[in-house]
């Protein structure tokens, strides 16, 4: 898979990260791609985004408790598909109701970006 460069060095999920970024960021894109079935372009959109910030402090929480950097982002990825889109979001954001959370705001941002772009 060919991994995109995060756009948001400052920011979201790889200014969050911190020193971890580094290794941190290519785990992420597989994990999200992998469970979402988005493109890597819509995962790095997602990474950038607040919603990649509060993505980054779920990994950052597992690895608070002792989790291996993988294993945070993986259960950080587990937890974000378990959750799924309530009514009140669907509303505020556009996004399917039901859906999971991680599927739901990875499209989000990729269709935002490219109205952006």
């Amino acid at each position: 898979m060919n991994i995109p460069t995060t756009r948001n060095e400052s920011w979201g999920f790889f200014g969050t990260i911190g020193e971890h970024a580094a290794a941190a960021w290519p785990l992420a894109i597989e994990a999200i791609v992998a469970a979402t079935s988005t493109s890597p372009d819509g995962a790095r959109s997602f990474l950038d985004s607040r919603h990649g910030r509060h993505f980054a402090d779920t990994v950052l929480n597992d690895l608070h408790q002792g989790r291996g950097l993988k294993d945070a982002i993986d259960a950080a990825t587990r937890q974000w598909m378990d959750w799924h889109i309530d009514r009140a979001t669907a509303r505020d954001y556009e996004i399917p109701e039901g859906l999971p959370y991680l599927v739901g705001f990875v499209i989000h941002c990729e269709i935002n970006m490219q109205d952006a772009g």
